[in-house]
């Protein structure tokens, strides 16, 4: 039997998604992460916000926005996600910013020690000029700040408790970040690079003595198991990490308006949420190890102010070299130390 053209437009006009607004023809974007899989209700609070932020913009665009969730760098490794984004090749992904360093040095202002010493400051950045300088660069470069996620973090060590900068001398350390590596290299560290979900690995096999992480990724991937002592972040820390809910803007920009103002209004309602868990898993990470037997300890403001001093003559001074938008940054932040 022959199609006709009255055919064809009769069964397009009662076609559902012909009926339905523009706005709401389903997509269906992928978000990868590196960290444990869980469900809305438990497990590693940056995964929970994943499926939050994709259950709620599903039902703000009725339907038309869906998402599939990719933890433990199922869908992408965890430093490859960053130039996916920018490609456009992944859609969104929840990435520590400063492991992009290598390729957008402007983004190690992300986890520069001692610049952030508190969740109120971190925060902060995001109607500041220092956020909105950064806002703007990551733009340039293909990426749209969805979520502000900020995370103190702390040291689990092999041995003896890293407390003083002196303590690291001689050992294999894991800093997350090459500004975060600059100040460990001062101290008298060898340093390791690697992602996060390498961290168990290395410290199991002794390729780390010790490692920095947030306290959550200090949790969720059982570090307490090949650990014999803890350095919290619970009473101040000199490692802060920019940890943001990233979308590409590629893919970003050939949404509707109204998916837009979906995405960026729920975005920015769970930054309360990621605020709360990672200020929970800052003071629940010390149970954790405790239980496991290790040696708990935390830092005070005279401890803080030499780790800082070491940062600011050491990796501050070298990020502020490497061109006119790290100088920039790094001004603007400076702003918000009070």
């Amino acid at each position: 039997m022959s199609v006709t053209r009255r055919t064809m437009l009769g069964a397009i006009a009662t076609s559902p998604l012909w009926l339905q607004p523009a706005w709401a023809q389903p997509n269906n974007l992928k978000i990868s992460h590196q960290f444990p899989g869980g469900s809305v209700a438990e497990g590693d609070f940056r995964d929970r916000l994943c499926r939050m932020f994709a259950a709620d913009v599903e039902r703000r665009t009725h339907g038309g926005l869906k998402f599939s969730i990719y933890p433990g760098s199922a869908l992408s490794q965890a430093n490859a996600q960053f130039p996916a984004l920018r490609k456009g090749s992944l859609d969104m992904a929840l990435v520590p910013l400063s492991y992009a360093g290598a390729e957008l040095p402007e983004v190690n202002i992300g986890l520069m020690p001692g610049l952030v010493t508190s969740y109120e400051q971190g925060y902060a950045w995001k109607n500041a000029e220092v956020g909105k300088e950064l806002t703007r660069i990551l733009a340039d470069n293909g990426i749209v700040i969805v979520s502000w996620i900020w995370q103190a973090g702390g040291v689990a060590s092999r041995s003896k408790a890293i407390v003083d900068p002196e303590d690291v001398r001689g050992l294999k350390v894991r800093g997350g970040s090459p500004e975060m590596d600059l100040i460990l290299n001062a101290a008298g560290a060898n340093v390791v690079s690697g992602p996060s979900d390498e961290i168990y690995a290395g410290m199991r096999t002794g390729t780390m003595d010790a490692a920095l992480t947030s306290s959550t990724s200090l949790i969720s991937f059982r570090l307490q198991e090949v650990s014999k002592s803890l350095t919290t972040g619970r009473g101040g820390a000199y490692w802060f990490m920019f940890e943001p809910l990233m979308m590409s803007k590629t893919v970003f920009d050939r949404l509707s308006k109204e998916q837009q103002a979906a995405i960026m209004a729920v975005g920015a309602d769970l930054e309360g949420f990621a605020r709360k868990m990672a200020q929970a898993d800052d003071a629940a990470v010390a149970a954790v190890y405790q239980r496991a037997g290790a040696r708990v300890v935390d830092l005070n403001s005279a401890t803080l102010k030499k780790w800082q001093d070491i940062a600011r003559d050491t990796a501050w001074k070298d990020y502020g070299e490497r061109n006119a938008n790290c100088a920039n940054l790094l001004a603007l932040a400076e702003k918000t130390i009070t």
